[in-house]
């Protein structure tokens, strides 16, 4: 099953179509120095406008990076809480353009 709106997607392999804010939480509580540093959320279709990732910084911080370019929103922040991480994006999430959500 494809995602219907977004999808995130790990450096260790791990894919996740529409992830809820728990599982956005597991991802990130999962990356490590080793081999899995970074996930990536993007949008699930052939244009997509708008991306945001999260990458584990060498002293255990989180950069976090949203851009939409539609509305011209680029933020790239450190954070140090995953459950703030995850619940901050999933609301980001909610508010960006999905050209088949039904109105």
């Amino acid at each position: 099953m494809a995602a219907d709106y977004y999808y995130a997607d790990a450096e260790n392999g791990d894919h996740v179509d529409d992830p809820s804010e728990d599982a956005l939480f597991m991802l990130i509580d999962e990356l490590n120095h080793n081999d899995n540093t970074f996930v990536t959320i993007n949008p699930a279709d052939d244009d997509p406008a708008w991306y945001a990732s999260i990458s584990l910084l060498d002293d255990d911080t989180y950069e976090v990076e949203r851009r939409d370019a539609h509305q011209r929103i680029h933020d790239l922040t450190i954070e140090t809480d995953r459950g703030h991480i995850a619940k901050d994006l999933t609301i980001w999430l909610a508010g960006r353009h999905y050209p088949n959500r039904p109105g």
